[in-house]
């Protein structure tokens, strides 16, 4: 089953990308897959999370369909740095369901309203876990950071994300 998964991934998608340095060594040493889009292509945009202090965040922005389904997928805890994070974002604001399959590492995930305000933080989503993350209304972005990360900062629900297009603070 998982050898025709390989091969309809590989059909739908093409061969994935040759990578080299340390972080071609760490997957191949825990036989980690290689990703579709390599995170050094992605576009990058500055986040502003907070409301009574403002914390700015290097966001990996996923605005496509295909983007969004491997999000961070076969990512290292080396391959973020602790202001590192990840944007889903969505033309019109839905519920969405999310889960932890082939995430190696703990994330936090901020469900964000169309306004900007955060709806739920989902705190240190276990890695691998099939379980659905929800937040039972419609969002128009979620944020991933680091798991712990949002405590950490002081980030709460209710807050505001902003980011270039997305909803002004």
């Amino acid at each position: 089953m998982l050898t025709f998964a390989i091969a309809v991934a590989l059909a739908l998608f093409g061969q994935p990308q040759a990578q080299t340095g340390q972080y071609q060594q760490e997957q191949e040493m825990r036989n980690i897959p290689q990703r579709q889009f390599q995170l050094k292509t992605l576009q990058v945009e500055e986040l502003k999370v907070g409301e009574k202090l403002e914390h700015k965040l290097k966001a990996w922005v996923m605005d496509t369909e295909l983007k969004r389904q491997e999000g961070l997928m076969f990512v290292l805890d080396t391959d973020m740095t602790k202001d590192q994070a990840m944007i889903f974002v969505f033309k019109n604001a839905e519920t969405l369901s999310f889960w932890m399959k082939n995430t190696y590492i703990p994330l936090d995930l901020l469900f964000v309203r169309a306004d900007g305000t955060i709806a739920r933080i989902a705190a240190n989503a276990v890695p691998h876990s099939l379980d659905p993350i929800e937040v039972g209304e419609p969002v128009a972005a979620v944020l991933e950071i680091a798991g712990g990360r949002a405590a950490a900062l002081g980030i709460a629900e209710g807050d505001r994300v902003s980011w270039p297009g997305g909803p002004a603070r």
